[in-house]
């Protein structure tokens, strides 16, 4: 440990000696840390599916209810380095409880809702729950399991949590879509968001804190500068990197963080002291986390359009059609957190990042009569397999050799590299499928004349406006092959665009991850713990 961590853990306080590093009830904590996990990364796609339904009953474009998705996004990753670094000052026990309760109450206002405002109020007060139990969550796991094989078993079922989340949240939405209304992918979480809190309260013991003044000014420019970002990418791919809102808001993003770095180190009170990224493997994970995101949310922002508008894939077969992926990320998961310590964690990283490049290379080469079965389905597994590598090792290196009252911020750092790596990557590939589909389109309608050609016209139209096709458009196999050919160019462009962000995350690994065997096994003693 740093001269600096051991001056930082000996003003830590502790107000239950004894029980902040080891909870009586290893199991049923981490249900409820895996609970808690699985509740926001549920949120992130759960949603998506039930959206065409709740445009209609908004009486909303699909344009509009990208709000419903982005509200929740820009709570979330603007307040999670607050959220994270308020589990370490405030306490992890508190914030947990609090966080749940928050996303509880954000979900029962979104199940209400009446109108549009409102719904948007409700994801947002889910997204200020999400930031704060979601890096407290992690941060629970290394302070609450000693080093060695349980820790890495509790990481495992948190990173299979994390990645086949997103996969599980389309499935139970189209189940619930299909089978009750739409304000079930909200209601569902408040009964188990009461029982996690509930949980929390028996069984979670309250943790060492860190000592001293809240940063508000780092608090302050941290919120500002995170919401500018993540808005001006959302603006990007909802209109374009050339708009004068993306434009401002991105140039106010960096320099508000710009602003936060500077104050950061030089206060004495810091909220993200600078030391965190002393580590040199553990800031290469907080990129590779970065790229990791940019590629995942691309591939399930455009799978599911594809099996919906191509496949013909309902609600519900769309989410079954994700199944794999999720059993993949949980088998691997196990695996890779029992060969962890005989391999280390830079070749798990190094390969995992591989096959998800792999992956992204398969999806991209999809056409537009390809099968689920022959096309998507093994690209599918190479890259769940890719996942499954990585967010294991990853989530290990991001807290290894970090100080008990650092936890909270190392955690939080984690989530924010996947978030903003979402709307990162979103922004981009929105903007190449844009590009894409458009120069597609312009091919397709030269080849065709006559009604096909009006009725292409019609589909796309309708396609960017996110109102349903008419029935006539629909009825002409022609002008429907075309259009799905545009659809298919746009997202291949997209994947392509994906994997030359793992390529980088391949290097950057390669370059930047020297974290030894032994590391991992020494992060509880290095810690303190």
């Amino acid at each position: 440990m740093s001269s600096t961590d051991q001056t930082l853990a000996r003003t830590a306080t502790s107000p239950h000696p004894g029980t902040a590093r080891r909870a009586s009830h290893p199991t049923l904590l981490l249900l409820l840390i895996a609970g808690a996990q699985l509740m926001v990364v549920l949120d992130a796609t759960i949603v998506n599916i039930s959206l065409p339904s709740m445009g209609r009953y908004f009486d909303r474009s699909q344009t509009d209810m990208t709000w419903v998705i982005n509200a929740y996004t820009l709570a979330f990753g603007g307040l999670l380095l607050l959220g994270g670094r308020a589990a370490d000052v405030l306490g992890r026990r508190q914030m947990f409880i609090l966080g749940l309760g928050l996303f509880s109450l954000g979900s029962l206002v979104g199940g209400v809702s009446v109108n549009f405002p409102m719904i948007l109020i409700g994801r947002v007060i889910q997204g200020i729950g999400g930031a704060i139990a979601a890096p407290t969550a992690l941060s629970l796991i290394t302070i609450s399991f000693p080093e060695g094989p349980e820790r890495n078993r509790a990481f495992a079922v948190y990173a299979s949590v994390s990645g086949a989340g997103a996969a599980l949240g389309l499935l139970l939405g189209g189940v619930l879509t299909e089978y009750l209304d739409w304000r079930w992918v909200l209601f569902v979480n408040v009964p188990i968001g009461v029982a996690l809190m509930a949980g929390g309260f028996l069984y979670i013991h309250s943790s060492e804190r860190l000592s001293g003044k809240f940063d508000i000014v780092g608090s302050l420019l941290s919120v500002a500068g995170m919401v500018s970002l993540v808005y001006g990418f959302i603006s990007a791919a909802n209109h374009s990197w050339g708009d004068g809102t993306t434009i401002l808001t991105l140039v106010a993003g960096v320099a508000l963080l710009g602003a936060f770095v500077l104050y950061e180190s030089r206060s004495s009170i810091a909220m993200m002291p600078l030391r965190i990224f002393a580590n040199r493997s553990r800031a290469g994970a907080y990129l590779v986390m970065l790229i990791v995101g940019a590629a995942m949310f691309g591939m399930f922002y455009f799978l599911t359009f594809y099996v919906q508008g191509v496949l013909g894939f309902s609600a519900l077969k769309a989410g079954v059609a994700f199944l794999p992926f999720c059993f993949v990320i949980i088998l691997g998961s196990g695996i890779v957190s029992q060969i962890l310590p005989r391999v280390g964690a830079k070749p798990l990283i190094v390969a995992g990042s591989a096959l998800m490049t792999i992956g992204l290379f398969l999806f991209a080469m999809v056409k537009a009569d390809s099968g689920y079965a022959s096309a998507l389905l093994p690209a599918m597994i190479v890259m769940a397999t890719g996942m499954a590598s990585l967010f294991v090792p990853m989530t290990v290196v991001s807290v290894t050799k970090v100080s008990h009252t650092d936890t909270g911020l190392a955690s939080a750092l984690l989530n924010v590299g996947q978030q903003v790596g979402g709307s990162i990557g979103l922004g981009v590939l929105a903007t190449v499928f844009a590009s894409a589909s458009k120069s597609a389109g312009s091919s397709q309608l030269g080849k065709l004349t006559g009604a096909a050609r009006d009725h292409l016209t019609e589909l796309v139209t309708s396609a960017k406006s996110g109102h349903p096709t008419s029935a006539a458009a629909a009825q002409d196999n022609v002008a429907v092959h075309a259009f799905h050919v545009v659809q298919t160019r746009g997202a291949a462009q997209g994947f392509l665009v994906a994997a030359i962000f793992g390529i980088v995350g391949v290097a950057v690994a390669i370059s930047l991850i020297n974290v030894k065997k032994g590391d991992t096994q020494e992060a509880a003693v290095a810690a303190g713990l």
